[in-house]
């Protein structure tokens, strides 16, 4: 397959939502210029002192010619790592849990260091072994869970079903990264085991924990928390994954997987309205205290990440933020510290094993953030 050619007259505004007479030519150009660079279609939604303004661009499948709905369903990947944190970090609101005991106090199940805090797994710092797989300073590859391995592969395991104990504990058989706060290194797994944490203190499901403290306070009803289901709400722009066999491309449709393989790591679907409405509501106050919100936002020296957060310096002050993406889904989530401007994208694009797509992803969001936060 191949992606049909979009003119810059392939936008969508959402009327009901975007500031009456708004008129934003430099992100509407900058839309199109993400779409030229190969991903299939974009949903941006922009809050500040101008109001809402909301555009799509692009398509919502291959070699169609409908847009991306304006406030459609998508994987949003690693931001689901803030919502996790959100929780572990009530739960130390509530005197449930301490950021800096052992981890393992509340995972008995493991074997875990007991020198690995539970602020050394929201701020990557454990030296855990990522599950989904490993670079080497070399660029080797040292692989995880087999559906990760990529191509054909993985669009062949995409609907199985992962326990997360079972992730955990392949990655604790590994070596560690590095020696317990001794350095940093992402990894999945350390949102894996503050899953399990969260259940292990309330003793509920994850579903539940999260639609009972998140989700129904701040009214996120485009928000789920997925499991094992491999169903993806209704509005969605569709996603795509590209590998070769015998010599022959194939491009399949993924838009149905069960995201159980990254778990907590990445498993939630959201739309950008919601994620606007949970990033503005953290950066205000309202999810967890402000001394913890401090904690949540104070940068690690090698790598940027807080507590479930990544903090950057723009023109309009501090930025919180989390980005995700993949399988053909990627979501943007960024928010002044104090709630009042927010930038919240969806893409959907064609991924593949060398992830040609990671540049131009990463040049969108630098032109998007600059563009919205940039004064």
């Amino acid at each position: 397959m191949s992606q049909s050619p979009h003119t810059a007259t392939d936008f969508a505004a959402d009327s009901t939502d975007s500031a009456v007479g708004q008129d934003r030519p430099q992100l509407r150009g900058i839309l199109q210029e993400i779409v030229d660079s190969g991903i299939t279609g974009i949903q941006l939604r922009v809050h500040d002192d101008r109001g809402a303004w909301v555009a799509t661009a692009g398509a919502a499948e291959l070699d169609r010619d409908a847009r991306p709905p304006a406030d459609g369903h998508v994987r949003i990947g690693s931001n689901t790592k803030t919502f996790t944190a959100t929780l572990v970090l009530q739960l130390v609101a509530e005197g449930k849990v301490d950021l800096d005991a052992p981890a393992v106090d509340h995972l008995p199940e493991f074997d875990l260091d007991r020198r690995i805090t539970v602020r050394m797994l929201l701020q990557h710092t454990s030296g855990v072994f990522n599950h989904t797989g490993e670079f080497d300073p070399d660029g080797t590859v040292v692989p995880g869970i087999t559906s990760t391995i990529a191509g054909k592969e993985w669009v062949e395991n995409r609907c199985h079903t992962y326990r997360p104990q079972d992730l955990a504990r392949l990655s604790l058989s590994k070596p560690p990264r590095f020696e317990p706060g001794a350095g940093w290194s992402y990894s999945n797994t350390n949102y894996v085991l503050a899953r399990l944490l969260v259940e292990n203190v309330t003793g509920r499901p994850i579903t539940e924990v999260t639609q009972e403290r998140i989700l129904d306070p701040l009214g996120l009803t485009g928000t789920v928390v997925p499991g094992t289901s491999q169903d993806i709400p209704e509005p969605y722009a569709h996603a795509y994954y590209r590998y070769e066999d015998a010599g022959r491309p194939h491009t399949v449709d993924v838009s149905h997987q069960n995201p159980s393989w990254v778990d907590a790591g990445g498993d939630m679907i959201s739309t950008t309205r919601d994620l606007h409405t949970f990033i503005s509501a953290l950066a205000r106050g309202e999810l967890v205290p402000a001394p913890l919100l401090a904690e949540m936002s104070t940068p690690h020296p090698d790598s940027g990440f807080g507590l479930g957060l990544r903090i950057q310096q723009a023109g309009a002050g501090t930025l919180l933020f989390h980005n995700g993406g993949h399988s053909g889904h990627a979501a943007l989530m960024y928010s002044t510290a104090d709630g009042s401007r927010t930038l919240t994208a969806a893409l959907n694009y064609v991924d593949d094993a060398a992830m040609t797509l990671a540049v131009p992803f990463m040049k969108a969001q630098e032109r998007l953030v600059e563009a919205v936060f940039g004064s």
